[in-house]
């Protein structure tokens, strides 16, 4: 039975997922939850010995800040001795601290609590947060289900990171852009403390005239960074941008050994053996080819969910710098086209290109290569081919 029989469109009975579909997404719920289960009873996740997980630069980090010194982040030798005091023990290498110092009151928060306590409620508040939006999204509770399924989300608890944040804010805004601007708008500004995310929301928000998500985005962005630097001071700004050389830093550089780690275009370039000039015009080939294409489609009437899913798309292809963990961000288009195919049904071999992707994502560990660029890539493919066949008016 095609797929587009299988789901009904809104405001006829729930929609259910093909049987096949719904066991593979229980099994890699299952799949998450039994490897995580072992790893903290094999004292590997969160950290008992070793190195420990990126969290451990997030907590570290708030100590310094609220112990006064919270410039001493942006100091890697300085930061380095946090990290250990954190856990306990020295380890090989550190993790640096790239994020402006909004972030900061996020992980002076998180350090009020005790170590590894504070990593269980990072990763799952956070968790929550993501679900919830892919379940409103979707529209249905089966979204719950599809957020645990996808593969990012094993690579964002293992590390403690914040793509569960991230996919939350961008899902949440672009739901919400034309019923709650405001709202929205507030979304987009709390992402900042990852502005390398965001390259494309301007130019998507000005193109369809959403001058209020773009004003409530600017003044949430602006009243955080004012209250940061009330919180932690001028010297952190400055630490930020000037002196420890944060920004320019914080793109790894020749002498990288590890390119496949990095999901984007730059990283494949880099990683095929590709010079550092050529992977950067890689990169801008691909942002400038991203922004035309988003300011076209969000000046179109096309569907809404196709400009959402796009958006939150070149939102991962236009940043140099993305992590397998950032890939949860990947979640929300497909819920995007998710929700339009149980309102219009599936197009022919759509949920073959979805699993796809998330295959893609999924054999990462057995194949460590920007396998992450490849799973956006296949997912502008769905979407380009949904905006060409949308009824909703030309392009």
């Amino acid at each position: 039975m095609a797929l587009s029989q299988t789901l009904p469109a809104r405001g006829g009975a729930a929609a259910k997922l093909p049987r096949p579909v719904e066991l593979v997404a229980f099994a890699l719920v299952v799949a998450h939850a039994v490897y995580l289960t072992v790893s903290y009873f094999q004292g590997v996740w969160p950290d008992t010995a070793g190195v420990p997980p990126d969290f451990v630069n997030v907590w570290a980090g708030g100590q310094s800040a609220l112990a006064g010194h919270a410039a001493a982040v942006y100091d890697g030798p300085i930061h380095k001795l946090a990290e250990e005091a954190a856990v306990g023990h020295p380890f090989d290498g550190f993790y640096t601290w790239h994020y402006p110092p909004t972030f900061l009151v996020a992980a002076a928060a998180l350090a009020l609590l005790p170590y590894a306590t504070a990593f269980f409620v990072w990763m799952f508040a956070t968790f929550l947060a993501y679900a919830a939006a892919i379940r409103a999204i979707i529209g249905e509770r089966l979204g719950y289900l599809l957020a645990a399924a996808f593969p990012a989300v094993l690579a964002n608890f293992l590390v403690g990171q914040n793509g569960f944040l991230t996919a939350a804010l961008i899902g949440g805004a672009l739901l919400l852009v034309e019923r709650q601007p405001v709202v929205a708008g507030m979304l987009l500004g709390l992402l900042t403390f990852k502005p390398h995310l965001g390259l494309l929301f301007p130019i998507a928000l000005l193109a369809g005239g959403h001058w209020r998500v773009f004003v409530a985005a600017a003044l949430t962005a602006a009243l955080i960074a004012a209250a940061s630097w009330a919180a932690f001071g001028t010297a952190t700004w400055q630490a930020f941008l000037i002196d420890s050389g944060n920004v320019s830093a914080a793109f790894p550089a020749d002498g990288w050994t590890d390119w496949g780690k990095i999901q984007t275009a730059f990283g494949l370039v880099r990683m095929l053996g590709g010079s550092a000039a050529l992977a950067w015009t890689a990169q801008i080939a691909i942002v400038l080819l991203a922004a035309g294409a988003i300011a076209v489609l969000w000046r179109s009437r096309t569907a809404s969910e196709i400009k959402a899913a796009a958006l939150a798309t070149g939102a991962v292809l236009a940043t140099p710098y993305l992590y397998t963990y950032d890939l949860v961000v990947l979640a929300v288009p497909l819920a995007f086209l998710f929700r339009l195919g149980r309102e219009r049904g599936f197009l022919a071999h759509e949920m073959a290109g979805v699993a796809l992707a998330c295959l893609l994502i999924l054999i990462y560990p057995l194949a460590p290569s920007p396998v992450g660029f490849a799973a956006a890539l296949v997912i502008v493919a769905l979407i380009a081919r949904r905006a060409l066949l949308s009824p909703s008016g030309a392009l």
